[in-house]
């Protein structure tokens, strides 16, 4: 205990950190996934491709992979992002392939007869998915998108192995230096899951208030 209460300081900032990734992550994988899902359901058949293609491919890397590869090959070509900012986008573009098959899942939920009379009162593709099925399809799987959320949580602790002072580095650290790895590691375990906690609260909470009655 005195591990932990000795480096307060470093491991809140580590909390704050991998808060912070999540945040991020979760905003930027909710849109991918929004725009990979309307792009799997087109009716152009190339749209569609290049969705099913999406999801395929970053659903069959390994995140670790992922994330050596755009942090320490990218420089070699003259592309460089701070630390942070490059895990936040691998991390996003990633979960956006699981989030954006989850959407589809909820958006087949939503019955033919809607969008056929979305287009007989004159709503393009666009008009229909923004208006009529994309609001009931979200609805439909907040549960998932709350599964998938507290995966994304724990995908960050990835984050350390290029470099990102998250909670997991930060334990690490403390670590090194205390040689306590049942006090420090379990303190660390027990935040991520109050965290993860917290978002299974917050998505039954929205899927109770945002049920659909059918």
């Amino acid at each position: 205990m005195d591990a932990l209460t000795a480096h307060l300081s470093e491991l809140g900032h580590g909390l704050v950190t991998t808060v912070e990734l999540t945040v991020v992550t979760t905003i930027g994988a909710m849109l991918l996934g929004i725009v990979v899902a309307t792009l799997r359901i087109a009716p152009v058949p190339l749209l569609r491709a290049i969705g099913t293609a999406y999801v395929e491919v970053f659903q069959n890397l390994p995140l670790l992979a992922l994330l050596v590869l755009f942090v320490f090959a990218l420089p070699t070509i003259g592309i460089t992002f701070p630390l942070f900012t490059s895990a936040a986008i691998v991390i996003a573009v990633y979960e956006g392939a699981y989030l954006a098959e989850a959407i589809r899942a909820g958006i087949n939920t939503v019955g033919v007869g809607q969008a056929e009379a979305a287009r007989a009162i004159g709503l393009t593709f666009g008009q229909s998915l923004r208006h009529v099925i994309l609001p009931q399809g979200l609805r439909a799987v907040i549960q998932p998108i709350g599964n998938i959320c507290i995966a994304l949580l724990m995908n960050t602790s990835l984050a350390a192995a290029v470099g990102v002072v998250e909670l997991t580095q930060a334990a690490n650290n403390v670590n090194l230096v205390e040689a306590q790895p049942i006090a420090v590691f379990t303190g660390a375990g027990l935040a991520y899951m109050l965290l993860a906690l917290i978002i299974g609260q917050v998505t039954g909470l929205l899927e109770r208030r945002l049920a659909i009655v059918r």
